[in-house]
């Protein structure tokens, strides 16, 4: 019987790479974040955040307008910072206080700030952003119109912690917002450039009311009332839509959780920066309040020209955040902070050393040009090391011990 063979040669198969067609609506990632979104670095590196890209100023468009709004706030802002530094003379003589009584304008705010840091997460998960851009100016202009109607000096001290809160409300809310945008260095330190140009205005603005046309301290509140008036139109229009229900779902958090402060708390990044601010707002908002009163004692200026001083020191802040800010990115946050601090420190000793009013007027004023970003500068770390959900919590409680050092 004959048995035919024949060999089959095997040859191995190499997979080709499949090809997927193209979408068909002519979308892209690249067309995507052309649009107005960009990765953050730290959300390269997470793939749980991967697909989270960051905001503009300018997208959605309804963003440019909210910033508008906010930098309106954040002038009103700086201007009820500043406001006592100037004031404290005639509220001294108006109820017969000494310096120490007198200081707890200083205090009760903090009380207020300590306060929003404890609930300001709770409200947003409730209530969202809306909910701050109307509690906020709502709680503020209580403590003007009762200020304006120049209550016994134990009210005043009692309503300033009813500002402090708005305050400490919008201090957190906003630059968390804020600080999850694209390019958010430069826009922080424009938000807080309208701070400070807040600031510098409304020294000058008190002073002026007082010394050139014979208004009481507590009429300078009529101003502040009716821009909060305008501050809680805007504001509260801007940010309707974003409700409570928005910001559980953008924040990743379905329910209403109440416990991210306890977490935010347990990260050291919200205790550096807490202690960092705690330092920082005690320089500035003395030096704010306190130097129109050494420059009139210690340097022996008249009253209208030390007013000036603290215009002076605002106004630098303000220079200093809007300028630094596009600075700050291109030798890195780290080095840059230290290179402030160190011109900071040595015009310090400058204003101290030469006992002359002039050059204690234009040192001062230096000295807020080089600290005037360290705020923006927190909150950027803050924004950058932790998750979007403590955002909020952590930069809440940093400003609240902040308002603390500048109570102290």
């Amino acid at each position: 019987m004959t048995t035919n063979t024949s060999t089959i040669e095997l040859h191995p198969i190499v997979p080709q790479p499949a090809i997927l067609p193209l979408p068909t609506d002519q979308t892209s990632f690249k067309g995507t974040l052309d649009e107005g979104h960009r990765l953050s670095d730290v959300q390269a590196r997470d793939p749980e955040n991967a697909v989270e890209a960051l905001t503009r100023w300018d997208y959605p468009r309804i963003n440019t307008w909210r910033l508008a709004t906010l930098f309106f706030a954040f002038i009103n802002f700086g201007m009820n910072d500043a406001a006592f530094g100037p004031l404290l003379p005639y509220v001294q003589d108006d109820y017969h206080l000494n310096y120490t009584v007198a200081s707890l304008v200083f205090l009760a705010p903090f009380i207020g700030y300590t306060l929003a840091a404890l609930v300001s997460d709770r409200l947003h998960m409730r209530f969202g952003r809306r909910g701050i851009a109307l509690i906020a100016p709502i709680c503020k202009l209580l403590a003007y119109i009762v200020i304006s109607a120049h209550p016994p000096y134990p009210a005043v001290v009692v309503i300033l912690a009813f500002a402090g809160f708005g305050n400490g409300l919008l201090d957190g809310a906003w630059n968390a917002w804020v600080g999850t945008m694209d390019h958010a260095n430069q826009i922080l330190g424009l938000l807080h450039g309208c701070y400070g140009a807040g600031a510098t205005i409304s020294p000058a603005i008190a002073t002026a009311m007082i010394t050139k046309y014979g208004l009481d301290w507590w009429q300078f509140f009529y101003l502040m009332t009716g821009l909060l008036v305008a501050e809680l139109i805007v504001v509260t229009a801007a940010f309707w839509d974003e409700t409570g229900a928005a910001y559980r779902h953008k924040s990743r958090n379905d329910s209403e959780d109440l416990g991210m402060t306890r977490q935010a708390l347990k990260k050291r990044t919200t205790w550096i920066a807490a202690v960092f601010l705690l330092m920082y707002m005690g320089v500035e908002v003395s030096t704010g309040g306190y130097i129109v009163v050494f420059m009139t004692e210690v340097r022996h200026g008249q009253p209208f020209s030390s007013g000036m001083t603290a215009t002076g020191f605002w106004l630098g802040v303000t220079v200093g955040r809007i300028i630094l800010g596009f600075v700050t990115p291109k030798i890195g946050l780290r080095l840059a902070v230290i290179i402030y601090v160190i011109c900071a420190i040595g015009i310090e000793l400058l204003f101290w050393l030469v006992p002359q009013f002039l050059v204690s007027a234009v040192a001062i004023a230096l000295v807020g040009f080089f600290i005037g970003p360290f705020f923006p500068a927190a909150v950027l770390m803050v924004t950058r090391l932790l998750p979007r959900e403590l955002h909020v919590a952590s930069i809440g409680f940093s400003s609240a011990l902040g308002g603390g050092g500048a109570a102290m």
